[in-house]
């Protein structure tokens, strides 16, 4: 492997697809296999799933606790520990996406956002990017839930958090990239 270079530029890096076709198309994922060309010359291919950007919510109340929910993961095969989230549709920015979730999964609003980063979530094969907010000065506001969801919605002092992720009990990778993010922004407790 050749030694890291910052000067080496991304062109040196990057891969052209010479071919494309969408070997699956579903509700949430499309899956697709790329031919593409490497920069030495190489053909290769490249199984990508499709899906549209995402958020993901650190929502803080008046308490300073966060609050999170318990949803069943079939790939997981549990139920699982995590920050609000959810797709961004078409023609929604993420701040309106970060509010729709807020409301259809733990009935609130939020009166303050601040975009902490984003990210794509397994590069190696999929599209997603995911978006993080905090969100704060939450008041009620219900919206109704996906159909095919079914939530259990958990309050946790923000400070036990951070430490639920290093026993284990939050697994959830971008509840813990997100969670972190938002640490340095919150009082400590």
């Amino acid at each position: 492997m050749p030694e890291n270079n910052p000067r080496i530029s991304d062109d040196s890096l990057s891969e052209d697809t010479i071919g494309t076709r969408r070997i699956y198309e579903g509700s949430i994922i499309n899956v697709r296999v790329d031919t593409v060309r490497m920069p030495n010359g190489i053909t290769a291919t490249r199984e990508v799933v499709e899906h549209s950007h995402a958020v993901c919510i650190v929502p803080i109340d008046d308490g300073g606790n966060l609050v999170l929910v318990r949803q069943y993961r079939k790939p997981a095969e549990e139920a699982l520990l995590e920050v609000p989230a959810g797709g961004v549709e078409e023609g929604e920015v993420s701040e309106e996406a970060v509010l729709r979730e807020l409301q259809e999964e733990i009935g609130y609003t939020a009166g303050k956002l601040v975009h902490l980063s984003s990210f794509w979530v397994a590069p190696g094969w999929a599209e997603e990017y995911m978006h993080a907010y905090l969100a704060t000065e939450l008041t009620p506001s219900r919206l109704d839930a996906d159909e095919d969801e079914n939530i259990l919605v958990v309050r946790v002092p923000f400070g036990e958090a951070v430490a639920m992720f290093k026993t284990g009990e939050i697994k959830d990778m971008k509840s813990v990239a997100a969670i972190l993010l938002a640490q340095p922004l919150l009082p400590k407790k």
